[in-house]
């Protein structure tokens, strides 16, 4: 592709060389760069692309996009300097892939807690009504029995190269609908900018991601921006900011919820210790459906999955024939089977709002103790600590404060901080760094009737401690612990 096509939508100036070289490769990892690639300089957390620009040049570069003042030597080499390079990586990595997310139905679901159970939801009723769904997320890239080549480099949302790169992988391999997770950080920084999404569904806000966003009302507008980006928003009506995203979005608006008179309600609600049965109320249909996973937090991420499908052409009655197909997700809500008839459940539960509602379901569903094990991650939001700590100290029998990934803070830093919180509300507990020695002590305190909440990793099958990456999964220590 010729560079002046790559450049077709970005305000740029052009301080060398000239746009009529044809571009076989876009990079913005500088090893990765190979004869006749586009290099786009991108200031990350930890690296400046700037200082990698020679060894571009070297690897095979013949085309710089820059944000600081730069020069360069070699009038071959074309130096184009913009205002964002990751707005421009965005725009040109939309156009090098064809404009791919505009020949697939794309869905994008945003909030701080269940976007990947609800993808996950969604692809599981469009692939039982016979449509071939690629999902993205933090579990990562699915396409139906298709090995997907692009790499995982992102924890949820990939860089707008790969994920552009992903589309037109799963459109070459026959998916008719994507569905993905969309961060507030994806947002803030243009990954999934010039995405053509059909329907942006959202879930809930709460305290979650500080540490990137400054403030709850940075975070929030950062959410709200995927609803300028979709034909059809679903939005949670009983969530605090709903009416803000309503009024503040020009898509067109369809709301579920439980408490609040919404398009698609839930009522009659029926909690058992593995399902819940409800009436989905929308229009002039009412129908009683069940889902073999328990909670609050199922009834609302099935709500939101009707809502995705329908906007994608699903009729009502089809969506609801099809909820039996819906299926657990790896490492939210997971009961650990063992021989030992405990009852344990592993959960990625790691906001305030997440852990407090996972441990309200859990003294729903149990006759005996709630004991749980949890930790905060290091290097992130601090404040939500003191918060979860008293959540789990109100809501739990007995709690074991342990590491989560500590990363490059001190682990027992991190506890402390959370314990403030339990000492609060007096609750009962104690201090196990350790984490595999605190699921051991847990298991060893488990009666029968009890029920252990293991929080806060899910389907992580790692620990981050420094800057190493260990292997660690809490549903493998339980087995093992247990024999």
């Amino acid at each position: 592709m010729k560079l002046y096509e790559l450049l077709r939508d970005i305000d740029y100036m052009l301080i060398n060389g000239d746009v009529n070289n044809d571009i076989t490769s876009i990079c913005y990892d500088s090893r990765k760069v190979k004869k006749d690639s586009i290099f786009i300089c991108i200031n990350g957390n930890r690296v400046n692309g700037h200082e990698f620009i020679s060894e571009a040049i070297r690897n095979g570069a013949i085309a710089i996009v820059v944000e600081e003042e730069i020069s360069i030597k070699n009038e071959d080499i074309a130096l184009i300097k913009v205002k964002s390079a990751k707005l421009a990586l965005a725009s040109m990595a939309n156009l090098f892939y064809k404009e791919s997310s505009k020949e697939v139905d794309l869905v994008g679901v945003t909030g701080t807690n269940g976007k990947t159970t609800v993808i996950h939801y969604i692809k599981d009723i469009l692939e039982a009504y016979g449509k071939s769904t690629g999902i993205i997320g933090t579990l990562g890239y699915e396409l139906k029995d298709k090995k997907i080549s692009i790499e995982k480099i992102n924890p949820t949302t990939p860089e707008a190269l790969e994920l552009q790169a992903i589309f037109r992988e799963f459109i070459n391999k026959g998916a008719k609908n994507v569905v993905m997770e969309v961060t507030s950080s994806a947002l803030l920084k243009h990954r999934v900018d010039y995405c053509d999404f059909n329907v942006g569904v959202f879930t809930n806000l709460s305290q979650d991601h500080l540490e990137e966003h400054g403030t709850m009302e940075n975070y929030k507008n950062e959410k709200i921006k995927l609803f300028h980006k979709c034909k059809l928003g679903i939005i949670n009506l009983d969530d605090k900011i709903a009416g803000e995203i309503i009024e503040k979005t020009n898509c067109e608006i369809l709301t579920y919820g439980i408490k609040n008179e919404s398009d698609i309600r839930a009522t009659e609600i029926r909690y058992k210790n593995d399902s819940v049965m409800f009436k989905v109320n929308f229009k002039d249909v009412s129908e009683e459906i069940q889902v073999n996973i328990p909670g609050k937090f199922t009834v609302y991420n099935v709500l939101a999955t009707i809502g995705a499908c329908y906007g994608l052409g699903i009729d009502i009655n089809e969506i609801l024939k099809l909820i039996s197909n819906i299926k657990h997700v790896p490492g939210r809500i997971e009961m650990v089977k063992n021989n030992s008839n405990k009852n344990i459940i592993v959960d990625y539960a790691h906001t305030p709002d997440a852990l407090e509602k996972l441990l309200m379901m859990a003294r729903d569903i149990t006759e005996g103790k709630v004991i749980t094990v949890f930790g905060c991650g290091g290097d992130r939001d601090k404040t939500k600590r003191k918060i979860m700590g008293m959540a789990a100290g109100i809501l739990s029998d007995y709690c074991i404060i342990t590491s989560d990934n500590p990363r490059t803070e001190d682990p027992i830093r991190i506890i402390e901080d959370i314990e403030d919180g339990m000492e609060i509300i007096d609750s009962k507990y104690e201090k196990i760094a350790d984490r595999k020695k605190a699921i051991e002590k847990a298991l060893k305190i488990l009666n029968n009737d009890d029920l252990l909440i293991i929080a806060g990793k899910g389907h992580e099958d790692y620990q981050i401690i420094g800057n190493t990456r260990i292997h660690f999964d809490d549903r493998e220590i339980v087995k093992e612990l247990l024999g």
